[in-house]
């Protein structure tokens, strides 16, 4: 299967480290997607202003979890056509950071995050 790289939307930013993380996991930009509209679990992420959410995978063999964490930047936007510049539009914009699978079930209270996500965070954060 040849991995689709997903593309940055007007609402929607995807970071070079989740893309590296997608192929390394065989995930795809709609699983990812799914997760973040509806996440079964959501916990505070490791690095400041950030979220981790979660869903299940249920299988006969083994139980797996799929997790994602993002950041929501907020801003406001001039409205375009207005005359008036004080009139202003809320939006938002989510960053995708990072993407990865938990063997098992993960205890309630804290994202099990990998340590090269640990790492990235680190440098790059």
């Amino acid at each position: 299967m040849k991995f689709r790289e997903p593309k940055d939307s007007e609402n929607l930013v995807w970071t070079e480290h989740v893309k590296e993380k997608m192929r390394f996991y065989h995930l795809s930009e709609t699983k990812l997607k799914s997760i973040l509209r509806n996440p079964e679990r959501e916990e505070k992420g490791i690095a400041t202003h950030t979220v981790a959410v979660m869903q299940g995978v249920k299988s006969r063999k083994q139980n797996r979890e799929i997790w994602l964490m993002y950041r929501t930047i907020k801003f406001k936007m001039s409205l375009p056509g207005s005359k008036n510049a004080k009139l202003k539009e809320k939006r938002q914009k989510i960053i995708i950071i990072s993407a990865w699978r938990y063997p098992g079930t993960s205890p309630i209270g804290e994202p099990p995050i990998p340590q090269d996500v640990i790492e990235y965070l680190k440098t790059y954060g």
